[in-house]
């Protein structure tokens, strides 16, 4: 057995003609009248907001932009050229004012490092709130862009982006997810843009892991898709087992995200 990028290929079209079904599924079994997506510039939400035009159709699709004052300005341009190349409509709502006056109603003094993720988990939520308001008013649903590697690491935000209507990509890794941009003619420099989430400043993937996704999906394939022991997955993949074991540790602790809550009734 291989675990390195070639054990990611997978069948493009048939990926392809899935998701478009889904896509067209969800939004008619919800009778709804189109969607709504994120549009942060990166990779997950420019694939996402194409696949929706795909399905139904560039009048069916709203793209939103919500950047802080320290999103990068190519993150906006980038957004902005996607809208533009789809031919969608937008909507642009800056969100630093909200957030500020969570942060000030609570009286968390925004410079606290020990405040840093709560307050970047605020933002995340108050963009999923932005994108409700404009699904509630069309009568639309919430596009989630999150993909396979993100849901087992629990690189998203409880009840922010992880709270969407419908994941059209969350069955495919982000490498995978790179690769099927560029097949349906996402422009290449989005499609491998690095990941970047943004909800502090500097905020990049190795934050929390120390991997890069080409290396890391590898890794993630071999321990939940194949169930191998950690110490195969580390001589297949070449990546110590230091970090093995830390990215199985934090995909227990992020459990709780991807279930949901648990109720009385579930153990009776």
């Amino acid at each position: 057995m291989r675990l390195d990028a070639s054990s990611l290929q997978f069948d493009l079209e048939k990926t392809l003609d899935d998701i478009l079904r889904f896509i067209r599924n969800a939004v008619k079994g919800a009778n709804a009248s189109g969607v709504v997506v994120g549009l942060s510039g990166g990779v997950d939400s420019t694939l996402t907001t194409a696949l929706c035009c795909r399905a139904l159709g560039r009048d069916r699709v709203l793209g939103v932009l919500m950047p802080l004052s320290f999103t990068p300005r190519e993150d906006i341009e980038d957004a902005l050229q996607l809208a533009k190349i789809l031919g969608i409509r937008t909507e642009r709502v800056d969100i630093d004012e909200v957030c500020k006056a969570f942060v000030a109603t609570l009286g968390v003094r925004e410079g606290d490092l020990r405040m840093r993720l709560p307050i970047a988990n605020i933002r995340a939520r108050v963009r999923m709130v932005i994108l409700y308001f404009f699904a509630n008013a069309r009568n639309y649903l919430v596009a989630g862009t999150g993909d396979r590697s993100e849901l087992l690491l629990g690189f998203f935000t409880k009840h922010g982006d992880g709270g969407a209507d419908f994941f059209p990509i969350v069955h495919v890794y982000k490498t995978q997810a790179r690769e099927l941009a560029k097949y349906i003619g996402v422009p290449e420099k989005m499609a491998i843009k690095p990941s970047s989430p943004q909800l502090y400043p500097g905020h990049k993937l190795s934050d929390e892991v120390p991997l890069d996704y080409i290396r890391l999906d590898p890794v993630l394939l071999g321990l939940f898709d194949h169930k191998l022991p950690p110490e195969k997955v580390s001589e297949l993949t070449n990546v110590p087992l230091e970090i093995i074991m830390e990215v199985m540790n934090r995909h227990r602790k992020t459990e709780h995200k991807r279930k949901p809550p648990p109720t009385v009734r579930e153990k009776q």
